[in-house]
Formats: structure tokens, sequence, C-alpha cells
């Protein structure tokens, strides 16, 4: 038994993946933690720094090794393949090309979800970096705070950076009828804020590579991608709307119409999405070099 299972996904990070093991292992931390990491049929040497580290942290790197790509398949890795190995009480997230800075990041993440037992998921800043140079924050806010789940909801995909979400492990295992809609961070950040909001802490505890080759990130650079993103998230957004019994209708409206805006599907004033974004992400921008 453990009290975190901390998953990551890894494909082709040889580049990185070293850097994000060293930031699972360095934690410090009064209870038991394991770092459950799927790879998905690397090519480029990744595998073998990932033996390397299970070699010699047996007690906490549990590898899951795959001969064939299953991502190029369709299969959802996280449900199909790492739901039934979490062994965690909490779950935490950090895929292989980014990675942890702070040791003492679970145990500050667990704690404060059990000062706030009303609450499903905690967060903090991180920094993000692009081409090797830091450029911004993920920092929603400049103090320790509970995210309202309407702030959650408008503040969209990026309002916070994965590698930062630890959360309940019945929150994770159990997803909403929203998140069979769309399965993805922005949906368990939600979901997870629902209860009693998203429990957030101002430190900066990690770091959030953009544009990694073969990223998430980097395919959204291509218009098109993007756009039938947004419109996924706005589907997933209206089965929240039904789910909810349109509680959070008024958040819904304003992220959907930022998507529509960002994409140039509606006339929405320019100045009306400014003013919207300088609310949300004045404190992300405010720290831009």
């Amino acid at each position: 038994m453990c009290k975190v299972s901390v998953i990551c996904l890894a494909y082709n990070h040889a580049p990185y993946v070293a850097q994000a093991l060293d930031g699972f292992v360095i934690q410090e931390a009064p209870f038991r933690f394991e770092v459950i990491i799927h790879d998905d049929a690397s090519t480029d040497g990744t595998t073998e720094i990932i033996r390397e580290y299970a070699a010699r942290y047996p007690e906490i790197i549990r590898p899951v090794y795959q001969k064939e790509n299953l991502y190029s398949k369709g299969i959802n890795i996280s449900r199909e393949i790492l739901y039934p190995l979490v062994r965690g009480e909490y779950v935490a997230l950090c895929e292989a090309d980014d990675y942890w800075t702070d040791p003492r990041k679970l145990a500050r993440q667990v704690a404060a979800l059990e000062a706030h037992p009303e609450a499903d998921i905690c967060t903090h800043a991180a920094e993000v970096i692009e081409a090797g140079k830091m450029t911004r924050y993920y920092a929603p806010a400049i103090r320790d705070r509970v995210l309202s789940p309407k702030e959650v909801i408008i503040g969209g995909g990026n309002y916070v950076a994965t590698n930062s979400i630890l959360c309940r492990a019945s929150v994770w295992k159990s997803p909403a009828p929203f998140r069979e809609v769309l399965f993805n961070d922005y949906s368990l950040q939600i979901q997870g804020s629902l209860r009693g909001g998203m429990v957030y802490l101002k430190d900066c505890m990690s770091v959030y590579r953009f544009f990694v080759p073969g990223s998430w990130t980097n395919r959204l650079k291509d218009k098109e991608a993007r756009v039938q993103h947004h419109r996924r998230d706005n589907e997933m957004l209206a089965a929240l709307d039904e789910c909810t019994h349109g509680r959070y209708a008024d958040a819904i409206r304003t992220r959907c119409a930022l998507y529509d805006a960002e994409d140039g599907r509606t006339n929405l004033p320019k100045r009306f999405v400014r003013a919207i974004k300088k609310r949300l992400f004045g404190l992300v921008y405010r720290f831009q070099k």
C-alpha cells in the first residue's frame, strides 16, 4: 500500500525522461509513494533509461513496457492500462517531458488536501519552458487559496499545468459523465473542483515544457487541430452543463465564447475578450520575460 501513485506517460522522451525521474525520486515525504511509468514502445533509448532507474529505485519506480505502440491504436492508456495498477489514495500526474523541482511537492499537496477534506484536487504554480527558455508561469493566483469551479471552468485547459495536479484516486478512477465525452486533463480539473473547489498553492514546484516534438502542445500549433480540440471541449462543457443542471451555465458560456473568439468563429468585441483574459490570465502573463 502507498499514499500516492504518480502516473507518468513516456514515448520517445530520451532527452527528458531522466530529469522527470529525478524529480520523482528526490521527493521527501512521510509516506510511501510509487511511480507508474508507462513506456509506449519507445525507439530512442527511453526504455533503457527507465530500466536503469527501475533497477536503482525498485521501491519507487514501477515500469510498464509495451512492445507495440498503443496510442497509435487509439487505446486510452490511462483508463485501459493504468487504472488497475494504481494503489495510492491520491494520484499525481507528470508526463516524461516535464519535471518536478520541489522535493516537498507531494508532501505539501497531500497535506493541503488532508487539510481540505471537502476538496478533491490540488494544483500549484509551474514554470513554462519553450525552446529551453523560461517564458512564463502557470499561476492563476498570487496566494494559496481555493479556486472555485467557475474559475476552473472559465480558465480552460491551460489554467494550471498538468504536472501540478494531485487528486484523490476516487475522482481520477471514477469519471463523471462529462468526462466520458472528453477524457482529458481539463475535464479532470473540473470534476476535481466540483465538490469543494481546487486547492491552489502559489509556490512554483514544477516545469512544463511547450512544443516538445510529438507533444500535445506541439500538435495544437496547427490551427485546424486546435479548432477541433476546442470543439471537443465545447461538447464536454455541454455535457457538464447537463450534468450540473445549469449551475455553471454562465461560466460555460464564457469559456465557449473565449474558444470561439480564439478560433475566429464569433464577432465578439475584442475589448470583451481582452477584459476576460486580463482578469483570468493577468497573473500568468505578468511574469513573462
